[in-house]
Parts: structure tokens; C-alpha cells; sequence
């Protein structure tokens, strides 16, 4: 979603080779994961010459929010409650940013 949100469309040719740059990836596997993000309505596909142009239907921020809470239901029962304690004891999340979230939690 990423690399499609950043060239604002895409064919699954454009993905793979945009990924291929960061990890070694199958062009099946991507072109599978495009075909489920479509099924999923994050991707709008249409035909231009040979190839299939995909392009998001939602917006960022709309994706990752939907995407964080379907993670949190399937990984831990919808509470993320345990997530940021990972997170917190892992160190992959810093002091600065446990208080921007515990500012932004006192906004509500």
C-alpha cells in the first residue's frame, strides 16, 4: 500500500520492483497481496493497455486505522493494551513517543 500510495497508481510490476529494491519478494506474492487488498476494497483496479493499474480507494490514514484495529482484534482479542506493552518492553517505542500518546489519550 505504501508504494501505491506514493505513486498514486500502479501496475503489480511497478510494486515488485519497487520492493525488489528493499527485500528479495516473489512477483506472485505481490501480485496475490494486490489482488487480496483489492478484495478488501483498498485498491481500485482498471485495465490500460497490457497491464492492470491499481490505484487506493481510501486514504491513508483510513487503511492504517482500519489495518491496526483488525490486527489488534486478531492478535490480542481487541485490546491493545498488551501491544503497547510489547512495544514498551521490546524499546521500540521511546519516552517522547509514550507521551505524545498519553497527550493525545487526555484529548479525549
Amino acid at each position: 500500500m505504501k508504494i501505491v500510495w506514493r505513486l498514486e497508481q500502479a501496475t503489480v510490476r511497478d510494486v515488485y520492483e519497487e520492493l525488489l529494491k528493499e527485500r528479495k519478494v516473489a512477483y506472485t506474492t505481490v501480485m496475490t497481496m494486490m489482488k487480496v487488498l483489492e478484495q478488501k476494497n483498498h485498491l481500485r483496479r482498471t485495465s490500460e493497455e497490457k497491464a492492470h493499474m491499481y490505484a487506493p480507494v481510501e486514504q491513508k490514514r483510513a487503511v492504517i486505522s482500519e489495518m491496526v484495529r483488525e490486527f489488534v482484534n486478531r492478535v490480542f482479542d481487541g485490546s491493545a493494551e498488551p501491544l503497547l506493552a510489547h512495544l514498551v518492553d521490546n524499546k521500540q517505542i521511546s519516552r517522547e513517543e509514550l507521551a505524545e500518546i498519553a497527550k493525545l489519550r487526555g484529548k479525549k
